[in-house]
């Protein structure tokens, strides 16, 4: 079964071009495409089917993709938001992140780029390349999140395998645990430091000396 797509840009060509890219990948299709933000809502409401993936281009007209991107957290928190846009600037990043987007891409992007970051954002639960990671770790810091929340030891050793390129089920093989447990560490720590993406977790971890 592949995994469901919905392309969110108000430039229609591009949008079309990424949908034919996107065809011939083997494990993702595109369901429908959207001019907006507030095209999408429309869709939802109107019964279209609800994707496992969105990708959506930060600058747009009515509703654009900060905006969008925290609605779709808000409302379908299982949806998986992929930027991809023109735009590489930091406030542009680091907003969309915020806003719940686990991943950012730009448009110029090799399709077998695309491809590879679609399946990482798909097992992962995230992607982000090189240069954006540099983006988040050098804007977000240690005062952007509370320090004084109780980590246990076990969500300490989960912290420091967050900043390395291990899935979370090679995190559970390292930590002799099953990956359901590996799951539950993540979503407590997102919860007690209201956080949404493991970039985020693995800048906590950096900031606060867990990734040592």
């Amino acid at each position: 079964m592949k995994k469901t797509i919905v392309i969110v840009d108000d430039h229609i060509l591009i949008a079309k071009a990424l949908e034919g890219i996107i065809g011939n990948f083997s494990e993702f299709e595109v369901i429908y495409v959207c001019e907006s933000g507030k095209d999408l809502i429309q869709k939802f409401e109107e019964g279209n089917t609800i994707p496992e993936i969105i990708l959506m281009d930060v600058s747009m007209p009515i509703m654009d993709g900060f905006e969008t991107a925290a609605w779709v957290t808000k409302n379908h928190p299982d949806i998986k938001v992929m930027a991809l846009s023109m735009q590489g600037d930091d406030n542009s990043v680091i907003k969309m992140i915020k806003n719940g987007a686990k991943g950012y891409l730009l448009k110029n992007t090799h399709p077998k780029d695309l491809e590879i970051a679609l399946t990482r954002l798909n097992t992962d639960g995230f992607f982000y390349p090189d240069w954006a990671s540099k983006i988040i770790f050098s804007n977000l810091n240690k005062n952007d999140i509370e320090t004084t929340v109780k980590i246990s030891e076990r969500e300490k050793e989960f912290l420091k395998y967050t900043v390395t390129e291990l899935s979370y089920k090679e995190i559970a093989d390292r930590m002799c645990c099953s990956p359901r447990t590996v799951e539950s560490y993540r979503d407590q720590l997102c919860e007690k430091l209201d956080l949404k993406t493991r970039v985020g977790l693995a800048v906590f971890a950096i900031k606060n000396g867990f990734a040592n």
